[in-house]
């Protein structure tokens, strides 16, 4: 069975594209989708975060003073984390954010994605919007015309027209059918996608 991805302008239905069922037609699984996000913005931290701990900071070799005898407190080294320039107790450490996710929960992911995202409205396709030259004013009248204000737009591979006109277009975002991502597609108003990158992502998430 297949499905009907509607072009960006509904009088066109010369561009509206037939697509599988089995990518663009399955339910959305809300936990899974989170999952996806979740990790996906997670690994985008950098986690470089460092601190000092006693072992770190510098000097304290020798005891401050002798044991008894001068009305302080004892003291074993200025590296302490209770004295003003020691270390620090619990210190943050370079770490890594990764959470795995593996290939067929991030293809089952996505499939639920664009499937809600057709559902919505919120996914169709053109080969008109796309500019033949570099100009930004040419591309945001094309949007502007279809109502896209917020949209992410899906190519076969990144034309450099395309990415020159769009990059000073707020809220327009362009990646390749290989770049796709979760946080993007969620985000994203309408996503608008050429006929070629439809067949790479059904090839990609079959």
């Amino acid at each position: 069975m297949s499905l009907q991805i509607p072009s960006i302008n509904d009088s066109d239905s010369a561009e509206s594209v037939s697509v599988s069922e089995a990518v663009f037609g399955q339910p959305y699984n809300e936990s899974l989708v989170h999952q996806l996000v979740t990790a996906y913005s997670a690994g985008g931290r950098a986690g470089t975060k460092a601190q000092k701990n006693r072992s770190d900071v510098n000097g304290g070799g020798s005891k401050p003073w002798r044991q008894k005898g001068n009305g302080r407190a004892r003291a074993g080294t200025s590296r302490s984390p209770i004295w003003r320039t020691g270390g620090v107790t619990f210190a943050a450490r370079p770490r890594s954010y990764v959470q795995k996710i593996n290939k067929k929960m991030y293809r089952a992911g996505i499939r639920s994605i664009l499937s809600e995202l057709l559902r919505q409205g919120r996914l169709v396709v053109s080969e008109s919007v796309f500019p033949d030259q570099p100009r930004t004013k040419t591309l945001a009248g094309n949007l502007k015309n279809n109502g896209a204000h917020n949209a992410l737009i899906v190519t076969d591979k990144l034309d450099e027209n395309l990415v020159l006109s769009s990059r000073n277009i707020p809220g327009v975002d362009v990646c390749s059918a290989s770049g796709i991502d979760p946080v993007r597609l969620v985000g994203a108003e309408k996503v608008i996608v050429s006929k070629q990158a439809i067949i790479d992502l059904e090839g990609r998430l079959a």
